[in-house]
């Protein structure tokens, strides 16, 4: 018990003599020194930042759900609602806890440039692609961040890559291009720009998750106001790209409140503390898991419809995700 509260030892027993009389400490049974089993603080912090990233990748398979609920609104729009509300959520969380405003905007500029460039930079991307590529094909090429995360941990955040890593990677891309493909994805020469836009995406992603390592003294407090900044720039785009078409009904409109309190808001949270203080490698293979999921809710939900493909993609993403993971198996036993 001594050594689950964190203690890492116990000293061994002091033996005192009162009149005479040999006595030993309660825990020193049959002349030996008992020691508790020892823990060592880096691996809880590594472990609870591994869950957070498997909240942010539950968070974001909801994001397919949540916008068929929503409706037909602009993407810019739709980014402008729900990083308000996760900006929001964030700004009376610091508050709360006595941060204030320059502890929430006081960071330097390769912070905000890595951050705001993180978050707005994916999903300008990302839209500009689904204009001028179908949208399976987008989302493939797009699918390319987690396998990206992994490859570049080695370069940029002095990571160490073995073989479990990197083929746990792939069979998690092989698992999502398994389901793409189930749904008749065929890429066509005309769609290369969008296609090409995709593969940015993907890198914006992957380069803003690796790249947060090295600013690992900034806290999660800033990514508020990165959602703030990425709100207002969508706000700026949307009346120059769309127009406004706003929720229809009032289950549309908690679909919102949803998404920003969600996939498109506080997983945003969940992700920095992962990517700064987890296994980035293991959760690059294990962010497969995120399509997986979202086409396993649509199912379950009545928006899609079970095929023989999820399954074997399910099946590759997992196989993966256990190889990617195995360190952390191993490291627990």
């Amino acid at each position: 018990l001594i050594g689950l509260l964190g203690r890492t030892n116990i000293h061994a027993p002091r033996r005192h003599r009162n009149r005479g009389t040999k006595t030993t400490h309660p825990l020193d049974k049959a002349h030996c020194i008992l020691y508790a089993a020892p823990m060592n603080a880096a691996d809880t912090v590594r472990r609870r930042a591994m869950a957070a990233g498997l909240v942010a990748i539950g968070l974001w398979s909801m994001l397919a759900a949540l916008s068929v609920l929503v409706g037909p609104v602009p993407p810019f729009q739709m980014v402008a609602m729900t990083f308000t509300v996760g900006a929001t959520i964030g700004i009376v969380r610091a508050l709360r806890r006595g941060v204030g405003w320059t502890g929430l905007v006081g960071w330097p500029g390769p912070v905000w440039l890595l951050g705001v460039g993180g978050l707005f930079g994916y999903h300008a991307l990302y839209f500009a692609a689904l204009q001028l590529a179908p949208p399976a094909e987008a989302n493939l090429v797009n699918y390319l961040w987690p396998l990206l995360i992994v490859l570049l941990s080695a370069p940029l955040a002095g990571e160490k890559l073995s073989w479990s890593h990197l083929l746990g990677a792939l069979l998690g891309f092989a698992g999502v291009a398994l389901l793409a493909f189930g749904r008749g994805v065929h890429f066509a020469g005309d769609h290369a720009l969008g296609y090409a836009l995709a593969a940015g995406c993907a890198l914006s992603w992957s380069l803003y998750s690796v790249l947060s390592r090295r600013f690992g003294e900034t806290p999660t407090d800033a990514i508020a106001a990165f959602c703030a900044a990425s709100a207002l720039l969508s706000l700026v785009c949307h009346p120059v790209f769309e127009r406004t078409v706003w929720p229809a009904t009032p289950t549309a409109w908690l679909a919102v409140l949803a998404l920003g309190c969600g996939p498109a808001g506080t997983a945003f949270y969940f992700w920095d503390h992962a990517v700064k203080r987890g296994d980035i490698r293991a959760l690059g293979a294990l962010s497969y898991a995120t399509p997986i999921l979202s086409t396993a809710i649509l199912i379950a939900c009545g928006l899609a419809q079970p095929t023989s493909a999820l399954l074997l993609a399910a099946l590759l993403v997992t196989a993966g995700a256990v190889l990617a993971s195995r360190d952390l198996w191993r490291r627990g036993r």
